[in-house]
């Protein structure tokens, strides 16, 4: 008997592709080469907002900062952290590729900025708290756990 093998591609109907990616159906070579104002028109209002007031010279010189480790760092390599408390500075297309140190109150979290994040603040990546994990309930808690033993 012959044995016939399938590609998924052949039982599905679909080539594999790989996703290209797009923002706000922008492919990221036309998103690098927008300009300040046209850039700023495809971001949700609090970010168009913030942009069309002006960036903060702090915000300026972290991009700055951001170049200057891009253009540093050897080529397949990730750039060297920049470390930052700007936990309100929107990520622009600039800084894809961007390594970025966020102060959330205690360290700095290391951020790699993506695509996806485009459009974001800088802080929505960085926690500041640390998640609750429930233990057993006190004393006091509720009806139900009034008799805990105490030893």
């Amino acid at each position: 008997y012959a044995m016939i093998q399938f590609s998924k591609s052949d039982i599905t109907g679909k080539e594999k592709s790989s996703k290209k990616f797009t923002y706000r159906g922008v492919d990221l070579e036309k998103l690098l080469k927008l300009n300040n104002e046209e850039l700023r028109d495809l971001l949700p209002a609090r970010a168009r907002r913030k942009l069309k007031r002006g960036l903060h010279p702090k915000d300026v010189s972290l991009i700055k900062k951001l170049r200057k480790a891009k253009k540093k760092a050897a080529a397949g390599e990730k750039p060297e952290t920049v470390r930052t408390h700007l936990r309100d500075m929107i990520v622009v297309p600039e800084m894809i590729g961007a390594v970025v140190g966020v102060y959330n109150g205690k360290a700095f979290t290391t951020v790699e900025i993506k695509g996806d994040m485009v459009g974001h603040y800088l802080g929505e990546f960085s926690i500041t708290y640390r998640p609750v994990k429930h233990g057993r309930p006190g004393i006091g808690a509720t009806h139900s756990s009034r008799f805990v033993p105490l030893k």
